[in-house]
């Protein structure tokens, strides 16, 4: 497995750490997966190929939402009786 992968792998567990950390850090955390994910991206690229670079650029991308929009619903910690519409 070529390193760039092996570094790839080691992004997304911690972008999945990240995710479960508390709200306060989560937005910290996605800013220092984005500074790392960008030239780890550019190294997946030139040393695998662009198909792998997309792969790998989708990956990153879910797991930048899941580390940033885990919790964020405007419904979360309401009553479900209650619903998103009531008056």
């Amino acid at each position: 497995m070529p390193l760039s992968l092996l570094l790839a792998c080691l992004w997304v567990l911690a972008a999945g750490i990240a995710a479960l950390a508390p709200r306060r850090l989560r937005w910290p955390a996605a800013w220092a997966l984005i500074a790392t994910g960008i030239p780890l991206l550019g190294y997946v690229t030139y040393e695998t190929g662009p198909v792998i670079g997309l792969l790998a650029l989708f990956v990153g991308v879910s797991a930048l939402i899941a580390t940033s929009a885990r919790g964020t619903s405007d419904t979360a910690g309401r009553d479900p009786e209650e619903g998103a519409w009531s008056w």
